[in-house]
């Protein structure tokens, strides 16, 4: 491992990173090793997760492959330094902002979007000009494999490899110093990728998680609300850091819309224990503390589970208790609590228990109310009348605040977070202004008064 890390050193050193063809072909290179490999991505995943082909490529490979293309698209413009303007102070001049990469790059990957969350932020660190570490998740050790033999295959080790192994393979990396890091997965765990960071002071992005609410007031379509909201939080089973945690509904439509609920369950998971397109619980860890959940709780609808496939139902529970456990863990499964609000201004004491989500969604036709929930909560990003949509999306910055995260990544944003902008003013030789320099006379303060408004 130290070996593999000296020689990307080593290599980065030798500058070939640094031009455009060299990461054109990189992301060129990986495209088609991820186009051949389809079949056996979409293997991998499914004995990971239970993920159909369809999901797959929906949420995996389809928004890995739009990546590339819009990085190979725009990687040119990316690159270019931007001019700037200079103020009058620094004639005569011209200034710019250069992108330039960090280095040799550490990215730390999660096992729910096993494919996405590894080669999204991996596309980024190539098109900014860096080597790569990547080590994904032992807990998804299927896709873990196959992208250490289509990585192996498509680069040599001293510019990407792939490093498997458990926490303790991770917590020895990260004992490394690194020139820049990128984690993804939980808040605990971010916090301890955070310290190891701080002692070397090395720059990271934190793509953490939290309890992303969806507000439902009066005025919203229900039955199309219902629909989006059941697809984005049941996609992979609920194991989605943007999945909707928890629902605040206003209480006069409380009923109509749980009823709403259950059919677009129905239509889209019946026999949800038995549907190919229904996903499995990534682990028996992970099924038991999502089944520990559901005790002594108020189950409106769904709950049968079934321990050697690790499939739970799309579940329902009225919220009873905000300490219970369901409401003071992120749930990461497919189990969604509801509460029904008496009043708007219920949300922002409720919200603000779980500071800073990674995600919010409003279902609404108020635009006053729309205006007022998106001035007053803190929160990641996320999606008016639609669930998880924004993940998707090169134009949008994607990432968390506080609790949620640090940094972002998505098409441009993915090149600024492993490029450091580099502030350069290139002075003129043939004009060197007296004023800035001693003695300061009083006509000289004056004009410096002038250049400096």
């Amino acid at each position: 491992m130290n070996n593999i890390k000296e020689k990307q050193k080593e290599f980065y050193k030798t500058g070939k990173t640094i031009s455009y063809e060299f990461r054109l072909n990189a992301l060129k290179r990986l495209k088609e090793a991820i186009i051949n490999n389809e079949d056996k991505i979409y293997e991998a995943v499914y004995n990971d997760l239970n993920k159909s082909k369809g999901e797959c490529f929906m949420t995996e490979v389809g928004l890995v492959l739009s990546d590339l293309n819009y990085q190979i698209k725009h990687l040119g413009k990316f690159m270019k330094p931007k001019k700037v303007k200079t103020p009058l102070a620094q004639f005569k001049s011209k200034s710019f902002i250069s992108p330039h990469p960090y280095g040799n790059v550490l990215i730390i990957s999660p096992w729910n979007y096993p494919i996405l969350l590894s080669l999204g932020p991996l596309i980024g660190a190539i098109a900014s000009g860096n080597t790569i570490i990547l080590k994904p998740s032992e807990y998804s050790p299927h896709t873990s494999n196959i992208l250490k033999e289509i990585i192996s295959n498509t680069f040599d080790e001293k510019y990407i490899s792939v490093i498997l192994g458990d926490k303790t393979i991770a917590s020895s990396l990260l004992e490394e110093k690194w020139d820049y890091i990128f984690f993804t997965g939980g808040t605990k765990v971010g916090k301890l990728v955070y310290e190891s960071a701080s002692k070397n002071l090395t720059p990271i992005t934190l793509e953490l998680g939290g309890k992303s609410p969806v507000i439902v007031d009066k005025t919203a379509k229900i039955d199309l609300a219902c629909k989006r909201i059941i697809f984005g939080k049941f996609t992979n089973c609920g194991q989605t850091c943007v999945a909707p945690d928890y629902i605040l509904v206003d209480d006069k439509i409380k009923d109509l819309f749980i009823n709403s609920l259950i059919k677009w369950i129905n239509i889209f998971y019946k026999d949800a224990l038995t549907n190919k397109d229904y996903g499995k619980i990534i682990n028996l860890n992970h099924y038991d503390r999502l089944i520990s959940y559901l005790n002594d709780e108020d189950i409106l609808y769904g709950g049968k589970s079934n321990k050697d496939s690790l499939k739970i139902e799309p579940t329902l529970v009225n919220i009873k208790n905000f300490n219970s456990p369901l409401m003071t863990n992120e749930i990461f499964g497919p189990i969604l609590p509801i509460y029904g609000y008496k009043n708007i201004n219920e949300i922002y004491d409720i919200i603000d228990k779980y500071k800073n989500p990674l995600a919010l969604y409003l279902f609404t036709e108020n635009k006053k109310i729309e205006k007022e929930i998106l001035n007053k909560i803190q929160f990641g990003g996320g999606c008016i009348n639609d669930t998880i949509i924004h993940l998707a999306t090169n134009n949008l910055a994607f990432g968390g605040v506080g609790e949620s995260g640090i940094g972002k990544y998505h098409g441009k944003y993915s090149f600024d977070t492993f490029s450091h902008d580099r502030s350069i003013v290139k002075k003129a030789t043939w004009l060197d202004l007296p004023i800035r320099y001693a003695p300061f006379t009083n006509f000289k303060n004056k004009l410096i008064k002038i250049f400096l408004k």
